[in-house]
């Protein structure tokens, strides 16, 4: 297990385009920069990517989400979410509600 948190790279692609979206690209860029040395980035796997689409096929979620699950699984990790999606998914995925 890494001693960093994990997030595959497709969460921080969403992580960049809603901060774009909402404070412009240069902040978005800068969030970005700031991360990446605090994170262990997953570049996905053809495995990951069908680990994936196989949750987002069985469950009510974004794509974006499935990859956060499916990362978290992959590493043995605790997905920090406040995202009803995945918090009423399976009760199995290893996930922390942050909305208390």
């Amino acid at each position: 297990m890494p001693s960093r948190p994990v997030m595959s790279w497709i969460n921080l692609g969403e992580v960049a385009y809603i901060v774009e979206r909402r404070a412009g690209v240069d902040r978005a860029r800068r969030v970005v920069r700031e991360l990446r040395p605090r994170l262990t980035l997953d570049l996905p796997t053809g495995a990951r990517v069908l680990e994936a689409a196989h949750l987002k096929a069985g469950y009510v979620m974004a794509y974006a989400d499935a990859f956060a699950v499916a990362t978290a699984i992959a590493y043995g990790a605790t997905l920090l979410t406040g995202d009803p999606e995945i918090l009423d998914g399976d009760p199995a995925w290893p996930v922390e509600d942050l909305r208390s």
